[in-house]
């Protein structure tokens, strides 16, 4: 029971440093470079994410996981795993993303300008999560998704 525990804690204790470290970066440069806002509204943006991000970790991974699982019964071939993280990231991270950016008071320009960003480039940023995601799960000693 005690070796559950400690591996359901680094799992989640690793998902949340993911979470956290790659959404402050990833979305404060999207924020900031591609939707216009300013320093500050992004910075209110990130700040308010860590404790929104420590929140969603764990299902998200769990989510993902899933995700991963379920596209290996159409195919078992890499490209499938990178299409089923950009699906994983897209369609959970997106609605987080834009109620954050209403509550620190982007306009509506801003937010529709920013999910749409981030969901054509969380094509490319679902695969790399998914990569740095599972780094943090190996330094964590979590196993890959089953």
């Amino acid at each position: 029971m005690r070796r559950i525990d400690s591996a359901r804690f680094r799992q989640a204790a690793a998902d949340m440093f993911a979470m956290v470290v790659f959404g402050f970066v990833a979305g404060m440069a999207i924020e900031i470079f591609v939707s216009g806002m300013s320093f500050q509204q992004s910075l209110a943006s990130r700040t308010l994410s860590i404790p929104v991000n420590i929140a969603i970790a764990l299902p998200y991974g769990l989510f993902r996981d899933w995700v991963l699982r379920s596209s290996q019964r159409v195919s078992s071939q890499f490209w499938m795993r990178k299409i089923a993280d950009m699906f994983a990231y897209v369609t959970f991270q997106s609605p987080v993303y834009a109620v954050l950016l209403m509550i620190v008071g982007a306009t509506p320009h801003q937010i529709v300008i920013a999910v749409i960003s981030n969901a054509v480039i969380a094509g490319g940023m679902g695969v790399v999560y998914g990569v740095f995601l599972d780094a943090c799960r190996k330094w964590f000693r979590v196993p890959v998704y089953s």
